[in-house]
């Protein structure tokens, strides 16, 4: 893969005759729409699947390791959003003026903000300080979606169309704080780019079909194949350090299940000095009498410090027991682009059918 979201296994082209039979002929797609500038917009997300589906119809990108951001350009101002609409304009400065210089009066972007590492890996970690990317770092708004351009809403024409309009936006860019995120495609395409990209250390792909529109939720016309398994989770409570570590000796997680909060479990590795010392601070302006789990946590630590269930960790693992609960669980960083009750147990749903 290449440091600007492609692959070195050289992206598959289309032909134009098939890309514009796939447009034309896809059930859903249709055509831009005169339309003024939206005041806000929710994103398209992607179900989790056990492995990349094949086929002429998918497209597979690489997933990057950072936060969702769209981001709404009018008339020379950029603004940041989260998924969930919150402004982040402020913590990425360097996007924000990099994207209100695009040759647009107006549009709509989507994509995911990270930091580059010097090895061209995305790093969630790195991304904790927000703008200040250490020497041999670079913040990155990979850009994979325009929903909208200059008078015209864009979400009803099928990706490929959309993606060959942001391309042309970007001048597919593969330097600088906004690039363009390239895919491949054809006949074995997404098993050999999943393979490519566990092997290299990354997080997954994103598999899309590139006849569809873009429509705002959750569907399986984009689906993510992850290399290892992680996931958000919310900590309801810490542990006192012991031996040489200080301020955070683990972090108590969970799920929620509805409305009931529950215990997945403790994560003591992961976290350095500086963001132990981060996650003190923070967890003690949260402490509280009681347990925010719904179920018994077992065996409790005598030292537990309980915690208001809104700060949300980032978790890699293993697997999860049958009684849900982590194995070799690592913290990853803090996420604070999501509510917590959003936060519940992904589990990879039935591969998705061919569209009749």
């Amino acid at each position: 893969m290449r440091r600007g979201g492609t692959s070195d296994l050289g992206p598959a082209r289309s032909t134009g005759k098939r890309r514009a039979a796939n447009q034309k002929g896809t059930p859903g797609a249709g055509a831009a729409v005169a339309a003024s500038l939206p005041a806000s917009l929710s994103p398209q997300l992607a179900t989790l699947v056990a492995e990349p589906p094949e086929g002429a119809e998918w497209v597979h990108e690489t997933k990057f390791d950072g936060f969702r951001v769209l981001c709404r350009l009018d008339r020379g101002r950029a603004t940041l959003f989260t998924r969930s609409g919150q402004d982040w304009t402020d913590h990425f400065p360097v996007v924000a003026e990099a994207a209100a210089a695009l040759p647009a009066k107006s549009a709509w972007l989507d994509g995911e903000v990270t930091v580059v590492l010097d090895d061209g890996r995305s790093s969630f970690g790195a991304l904790q300080n927000r703008g200040a990317a250490k020497a041999g770092q670079q913040l990155v708004y990979f850009v994979f979606d325009l929903l909208y351009q200059d008078g015209h809403d864009l979400r009803a024409l099928p990706l490929d169309a959309r993606k060959q309009a942001l391309a042309k936006l970007l001048s597919v860019k593969q330097r600088g704080p906004l690039r363009y995120v390239d895919h491949v495609d054809g006949a074995g395409a997404g098993a050999a780019f999943f393979a490519r990209a566990c092997a290299q250390g990354l997080e997954g792909i994103v598999s899309k079909r590139r006849g569809q529109p873009y429509v705002t939720g959750r569907s399986f016309d984009w689906v993510k194949t992850k290399c290892m398994k992680r996931q958000e989770f919310v900590i309801g409570g810490f542990t006192e350090p012991k031996g040489a570590r200080a301020s955070v000796g683990a972090l108590l997680v969970g799920v929620y299940e509805g409305e009931r909060l529950r215990y997945a479990g403790k994560v003591g590795t992961g976290f350095g000095h500086d963001t132990a010392a981060q996650l003190r601070r923070r967890l003690e302006s949260l402490q509280r009498a009681t347990s925010p789990f719904a179920d018994p946590v077992k065996p409790l630590p005598r030292d537990v410090h309980w915690a208001a269930p809104k700060l949300l960790a980032e978790i890699s693992f293993t697997e999860m027991t049958s009684d849900g609960k982590l194995r070799h669980p690592s913290f990853k960083g803090l996420r604070d682009d999501k509510p917590a009750k959003d936060v519940v147990r992904e589990e990879p749903a039935v591969r998705p059918r061919a569209p009749r």
